[in-house]
């Protein structure tokens, strides 16, 4: 009895600590990214919006897409 007393206490004790060190190194990291922001150039440009109103004007994109449009179609 007394032995598995010991396992448990010794298995907490390992999650125990484990545990408090994530968190430590979690917030000490989370302290480094909000103290050193990335650089504009290293995040990725946002995509512009599309609606569902914009038009296609261009011929050859407007065929590209029909193209890709059936390509994808034939393949299900």
């Amino acid at each position: 009895m007394s032995q598995g007393l010991e396992l448990m206490l010794f298995g907490m004790g390992t999650v125990v600590i484990f545990l408090t060190l994530l968190v430590l190194i979690t917030t000490v990291m989370s302290a480094l990214v909000a103290r050193f922001p990335p650089s504009p150039a290293d995040t990725l440009a946002a995509p512009l919006p599309v609606s569902a109103t914009t038009s296609v004007t261009d011929p050859v994109l407007l065929s590209v897409i029909s193209a890709a449009i059936h390509h994808h179609r034939k393949g299900r």
